[in-house]
């Protein structure tokens, strides 16, 4: 199945680029470029492409005031040179389901960041990554609720949410925010770097992790804890590939 995606940034260069990174994959297909946010909201309507690529600064109207209008239509992944906390936070609040800062991944990285979100899959290279963390912290730190942050899923779907509930699975503070962040789609390299621990003790929580949610895969971890599947019976392997 092809993942057709359109990508909206007022630099003519940064559009041809990413058509090439994107079009070497014969599993993605960029249908349509979009120079500011209302042209790409124009597009999008039309196109219905099954991702948009989203920057932040650009004229007519900026990503930040189109992304509310797009997420209806389709799911977006932020793709901006704007790695700024508030910027970042603001994008998951208005329902992004993803947010690259360029100079951060790799052509790779890129595409299959594409098709995670496609596949309501949240990914964010390491500076969103530091301010997703930074939310589930300051939430911790002030004893309020933890902070939900938006998936952005089909038009036909609602936004899911990352809804923590440590209580439930009997995790701790710290595996619930490592659990956070893997249903964000972070490696275990990002974790590490974002909880400033390593990868082993990321590894370590992972297989904790997977025994009190029953599961097996990151997949079968993260369906339990978006509440999209019920709780296995029995314990699987912990598995952290």
């Amino acid at each position: 199945m092809t993942v057709t995606v359109l990508v909206a940034d007022d630099n003519p260069v940064v559009r041809a680029g990413l058509r090439t990174l994107l079009n070497t994959d014969a599993a993605l297909r960029v249908v349509a470029e979009a120079p500011d946010g209302r042209t790409a909201v124009n597009l999008t309507e039309y196109h219905r492409p099954d991702v948009v690529l989203l920057d932040v600064r650009m004229p007519v109207i900026d990503g930040l005031t189109a992304l509310p209008h797009l997420v209806r239509l389709a799911p977006v992944l932020m793709l901006t040179y704007s790695g700024e906390s508030e910027i970042v936070r603001e994008a998951l609040r208005l329902g992004a389901g993803g947010y690259l800062v360029h100079g951060e991944f790799t052509p790779e990285e890129l595409r299959t960041a594409v098709h995670d979100v496609s596949a309501g899959r949240a990914h964010f290279t390491p500076t969103a990554a530091s301010a997703v963390l930074g939310m589930v912290r300051g939430a911790t730190a002030h004893g309020g609720a933890r902070p939900t942050v938006s998936t952005s899923l089909r038009s036909s779907e609602r936004p899911s949410q990352l809804q923590p509930n440590v209580a439930r699975y009997g995790l701790s503070v710290r595996e619930g925010e490592v659990m956070d962040l893997i249903a964000s789609g972070l490696s275990n390299r990002q974790i590490a770097d974002t909880c400033f621990i390593s990868e082993k003790t990321v590894k370590n929580h992972i297989n904790r992790i997977f025994a009190k949610l029953h599961a097996r895969s990151r997949s079968e971890a993260i369906a339990a804890w978006l509440g999209t599947r019920g709780v296995r019976g029995t314990p699987g392997a912990g598995r952290t590939s």
